[in-house]
């Protein structure tokens, strides 16, 4: 699939995603995980995580670490906490606008990691519990493009159920972000 941002002025920014990470609500990296079973019908919206109860479809977008705003897409059904993170995307258009939005030596540090992703396509809480499906912020097809070999490895820049082999990524693509230390680096499927 494809990331698609569409500016203001017409400016495309394109990246083709390239790894991802997925959570749900029965384990502890999950922001929905603690809330779960103890929340009040009606009231999810009102804790950090009752967003990701919402429909799928729609962007769920949170502060990290109090530096970054991090993408993600929820994924089951109204009610049911769960999430994909778009951990990092392949520049394909608007590679001159995403570098003026961050200032990086190598194209391949452009994209490669989920703060960095939101930075080079300017994403932030304005597109919270937006659809994914239309401008300007939206999921696309990439049809045109190579097939990718896909590779599994434990989630990575947590500490919560890490261990779950939950990181999906482009193997060998330079964009995706650096392996974990431990876990198959690689292993398509």
């Amino acid at each position: 699939m494809l990331l698609v941002r569409e500016l203001d002025n017409g400016t495309r920014l394109i990246g083709r995603i390239v790894e991802t990470e997925a959570y749900r609500e029965d384990e502890p990296a999950c922001h929905a995980w603690r809330k779960v079973k103890s929340r009040p019908p009606k009231a999810a919206v009102r804790w950090r995580g009752g967003d990701l109860l919402s429909r799928p479809g729609l962007a769920y977008i949170y502060f990290n670490y109090g530096m970054y705003w991090l993408l993600n897409v929820i994924t089951e059904p109204e009610g049911i906490g769960a999430a994909v993170l778009i951990r990092a995307v392949e520049p394909v258009e608007g590679i001159d606008h995403m570098k003026g939005l961050r200032k990086v030596r190598s194209d391949t540090q452009l994209t490669n990691g989920p703060g960095k992703l939101t930075l080079a396509f300017g994403i932030d809480n304005r597109f919270h519990l937006r659809p994914l499906t239309e401008p300007p912020l939206y999921l696309a097809h990439a049809e045109s493009l190579p097939r990718l070999r896909v590779g599994r490895s434990v989630r990575i820049g947590i500490t919560k159920a890490a261990e779950l082999p939950w990181r999906f990524f482009a193997a060998g693509n330079p964009w995706v972000s650096k392996h974990p230390a431990t876990g198959p680096k690689s292993g398509g499927f």
